[in-house]
């Protein structure tokens, strides 16, 4: 065989082998593709279902069961001096006038037991809200009136289908005589669901229909403000200084690791300095929103250093040089060209360190903040709780109603931190500089 032959079968035997090896590289990279979009679809899946889990559960926390009735405002029950003094109008025996309209509409109950169960058709503190009523309106008293009561949580489950009717009556909240009287009131139309406002403007209660996450959302809200005022302004000024000013030396290295080391520190240890430092040194009030947010700063501030850092490392030296270069200090060069080029990345960081923090629930249990709190807060120091840690103590609850409830502060949660993750990334393509 010549050398020509040689060598022209040398380079057939190369190609064919540099062909296999090109068929398996772009096979191996088909695979790699196919197997990240399993993996993504699979993400999405997952978090399809969690959503659908809560939302389905949820959704209905978000609508209340109504019973109407008619009321007679008899003036010797409520003013029987005629005075309309408020004092007078306040003692009065409100509940008493709704038992009435209901027994009287049910005859048929008649011993104590069935009147009882009779009345537990309607939630419990519905008589505050006809006091409610005499006292905006006291011309009311003398009338009859229909009202519309916030039925019972177990009259709202059976309603809303939650709790199922044709089961023996041993395995259902409601009487088989109580389910005879919310059949009469759904033939004589005195059955509506509408919006539940209360689920959004009140407070914490034992009484499932009644409760409401208004009071942990300010709770949250007024945490959120003292964390960001404590955690944006020393995390930017820290990360200018070791980004701009500090120098490189062991002292500067070992500051930058242990603020990698705390971003990575969880979270109930920074709720364990809370309860030492803040509450059992300073005495500082429990449960308080400001100590809360001062919990919630320590865990957000290495974050925000790290994300102001890398914003400031990002801009580019040319910006830097060219300031000095024509005679501005090194404090205004920062000041005036570096920093406004970092604020849309500082900015979001800051906002999902922010969305982070408002989802913790870990450190504030540790302060606190898991207590039964009616009243909403007017301030940073009143007693609270937040959205998290509600949907903690909902979820704790034996209360099938309660359930739905928890579901519901989760959609809630969740919106809010879709949202602050949303305005992160929009912020960050809006105000983003390419160089």
């Amino acid at each position: 065989m010549s050398k020509e032959t040689q060598s022209h079968s040398a380079l057939e035997n190369k190609g064919r082998n540099t062909s296999r090896h090109l068929a398996k590289r772009y096979a191996s990279e088909r695979r790699f593709i196919w197997y990240t979009r399993v993996a993504i679809l699979l993400a999405l899946s997952a978090l399809v279902v969690l959503l659908f889990a809560i939302c389905s559960r949820g959704y209905t926390a978000f609508v209340q069961t109504e019973i109407a009735t008619t009321i007679f405002f008899d003036e010797l029950e409520i003013d029987p001096d005629g005075d309309r003094d408020s004092a007078v109008l306040k003692r009065a025996n409100y509940t008493g006038l709704i038992k009435t309209a209901l027994y009287k509409q049910f005859p048929d109950a008649e011993t104590r037991q069935q009147k009882r169960a009779l009345y537990k058709l309607i939630g419990s503190s519905m008589g505050l809200e006809l006091r409610k009523m005499i006292l905006a309106d006291p011309s009311l008293i003398g009338t009859s009136q229909r009202i519309w009561f916030t039925a019972s949580d177990d009259v709202d489950m059976a309603v809303k289908g939650k709790m199922p009717r044709d089961v023996p009556e041993t395995q259902r909240r409601l009487s088989d005589q109580q389910l005879s009287w919310l059949e009469t009131l759904e033939s004589a139309d005195q059955i509506r669901t509408v919006f539940n406002t209360m689920f959004l403007t009140t407070g914490d209660s034992r009484e499932p229909e009644l409760a409401g996450i208004w009071g942990a959302m300010v709770g949250s809200f007024w945490m959120m403000v003292v964390c960001i005022a404590l955690s944006v302004p020393f995390g930017v000024m820290t990360a200018i200084y070791l980004e701009e000013f500090a120098p490189s030396n062991k002292f500067t290295d070992l500051i930058e690791v242990n603020i990698n080391n705390l971003a990575a520190v969880p979270s109930i240890i920074f709720g364990l300095l809370g309860l030492a430092m803040f509450l059992s040194l300073f005495g500082l009030p429990r449960s308080a929103p400001l100590v809360g947010g001062m919990v919630l700063a320590l865990m957000t501030l290495p974050t925000v250093i790290i994300a102001a850092r890398a914003s400031l490392k990002a801009v580019p030296p040319s910006i830097r040089e060219g300031a000095l270069g024509i005679g501005a200090s090194q404090m205004q060069t920062v000041l005036h060209h570096v920093l406004p080029l970092a604020v849309p990345g500082i900015l979001t960081g800051t906002i999902i360190g922010m969305a982070r923090a408002l989802g913790e629930s870990a450190p504030l249990l540790m302060i606190g903040m898991v207590a039964f709190i009616v009243d909403v807060p007017s301030g940073p120091l009143d007693a609270s709780t937040a959205l998290p840690v509600q949907v903690y103590l909902w979820s704790d609850n034996p209360e099938r109603a309660f359930v739905e409830k928890t579901s519901a502060a989760i959609m809630v949660l969740l919106t809010f931190l879709i949202t602050m993750n949303g305005a992160a990334v929009y912020l960050r393509r809006k105000f983003e500089r390419r160089w």
